[in-house]
């Protein structure tokens, strides 16, 4: 059996027309080292094969990759909403205010968040490294969608995605000094940081307690996602991205 192109969330599965989902690393036509569902435009992949593998990807959630909204990510906390496909650089949330717009962001270690609201139809993908959460960019991100766009936290639905566990999250003083003790723990000279948790408090912050948080570990199940630590940065990367799709 041919392992699954898309990992979908289950706490969306009953919200009508909602499209969600996270690539693995299966089911496409890149090779080694990106094999083989390679979605990163701005790896050294043939670009021609990343255009196959997103075709591949977005026809399985029934979409068209004409349809996305995407940026060139820098590990910051800027937001672009838009009602319109189309890809910019510089942002690292993506909320999508219009059905038929899916908001997409590239990952490869770093937490992917995606939020829906089922009552305004608004719904956001997040890229949140460690510096994206030091930031508070899933919070600012939750908080647009709340202060600009209507949303009730109590009907806000979020997913946080496969990424670096804490268990191989490792990190020196510096970044960990950015840390609350909550969200780390000591091994030697050396710290471990909880990416999901950190972002999860965010979100529980504003009142969204609708969550589910993947257990899946970019290192650990390196054989399913892609993983730049496990991969000494040679790799590619996964598509985690969210829409309504025009009723």
């Amino acid at each position: 059996m041919t392992p699954n192109r898309v990992a979908r969330p289950r706490i969306f599965q009953s919200i009508p027309n909602l499209v969600a989902g996270v690539s693995t690393r299966h089911g496409g036509v890149s090779e080694a080292p990106y094999s083989s569902l390679n979605l990163g435009v701005h790896t050294d992949d043939s670009p021609e094969i990343i255009e196959q593998n997103l075709s591949i990807f977005c026809a399985d959630l029934g979409i068209s990759p004409s349809e996305l909204a995407r940026s060139y990510q820098v590990h910051g906390d800027k937001i672009w909403v838009t009602g319109r496909p189309g890809y910019q650089s510089g942002f690292d949330a993506m909320v999508s205010v219009q059905p038929g717009v899916f908001a997409g962001v590239g990952i490869a270690d770093c937490t992917p968040i995606l939020l829906a609201d089922p009552v305004t139809g608004v719904c956001a993908a997040i890229h949140a490294g460690w510096k994206g959460t030091v930031a508070g960019i899933v919070e600012k991100t939750a908080l647009r969608m709340i202060e600009n766009r209507g949303s009730n936290p109590a009907d806000i639905l979020a997913y946080i995605g496969p990424c670096i566990s804490q268990a191989h999250f490792e990190v020196g003083d510096e970044v960990a000094a950015h840390f609350a003790q909550e969200f780390k723990i000591q091994k030697g000279s050396k710290w471990h940081v909880d990416l999901k948790a950190a972002n999860a408090a965010q979100l529980i912050k504003l009142g969204i307690n609708q969550i589910e948080i993947d257990t899946a570990c970019t290192v650990e199940n390196n054989a399913d996602y892609f993983s730049h630590r496990k991969e000494a940065g040679t790799t590619g990367r996964m598509l985690a991205l969210i829409g309504f799709q025009v009723a």
